[in-house]
């Protein structure tokens, strides 16, 4: 059943979500060659705790960390542990923050260090995709209309989009209806209403859109072993609009990006 959140209720979403936007711009100052995913898993964990929240994936379904780390071939559900990033690396980094009763949940796919081109215009497309995902997400549409302007962007780049993972409603609760998968036919399934509230999160791999998983019964990888790209915003339909309750400015900031494109998803801009 669809959760319908209230305005204020969507407001300490944002609170949430914001939590986790500034970890993952805590992070990307600390993404580099030569660090561990347990350390930036440790860093984030005493960041989102300093900010009055609690990790919401640290438990959940008995994930034993805080943050989902998920290098290269990796897609998502990747588990920290002490090998180094390298340089050229890529690292999918998915975070959640619970705090007055709602949880956040937010990913970026970042650089180690310098990559190839190819690998950076995986990331451009798997970004942007998210963006053509949001624009589908209002009063009116559906489910189908959000999945299929993510899966025609992505594919007509020549990527695969993974089926069996999907984006969700968002809440109390980590994971609520409806289902938000990257892939479909436009006008099928669920009608968005105002109030709905889902987490919106593309996984675009440069090979085979085929996956497998290993034997923790967590990390998912692509099956031809080629680089995976994973992006993801909260986002609220208020006044029949898609409003994006995250944001990427933090991480924007700290790698020097200059960007305006959440604007336009923004009822009006943060800190004003």
């Amino acid at each position: 059943m669809i959760k319908i959140k209230t305005l204020e209720e969507i407001e300490l979403m944002r609170e949430s979500a914001l939590i986790v936007s500034k970890t993952l711009g805590m992070l990307a100052k600390e993404v580099k060659p030569g660090v561990t995913t347990l350390q930036l898993d440790a860093l984030a964990e005493t960041f989102i705790r300093d900010h009055g929240a609690e990790p919401s994936f640290l438990g959940l379904y008995d994930f034993p960390n805080s943050l989902c780390m998920s290098p290269n071939a990796q897609v998502v559900h990747g588990i920290p542990n002490n090998d180094p990033l390298q340089e050229g690396d890529i690292i999918s980094i998915d975070c959640g923050a619970y705090k007055n009763g709602f949880h956040g949940d937010h990913a970026y796919t970042f650089q180690v260090g310098e990559v190839s081109d190819e690998i950076k215009k995986l990331l451009e497309v798997t970004k942007q995709s998210l963006y053509q995902g949001i624009a589908q997400f209002k009063a009116g549409n559906r489910v189908g209309d959000v999945a299929y302007a993510i899966q025609k962007y992505t594919e007509d780049h020549g990527y695969g989009v993974v089926r069996e993972l999907v984006g969700h409603g968002l809440g109390k609760v980590m994971h609520e209806d409806p289902q938000m998968p990257n892939y479909g036919k436009r006008g099928r399934g669920k009608k968005f209403v105002d109030g709905m509230v889902v987490a919106i999160e593309p996984m675009t791999n440069m090979g085979t859109k085929e996956i497998i998983q290993l034997n923790d019964g967590w990390t998912i990888l692509t099956k031809d072993g080629k680089p995976s790209a994973h992006f993801e915003h909260d986002v609220a339909i208020v006044n029949g609009k898609p409003e994006i309750l995250s944001t990427f400015k933090y991480v924007n900031e700290a790698l020097g990006i200059q960007t305006n494109v959440e604007d336009q998803f923004r009822a009006k801009p943060y800190g004003a």
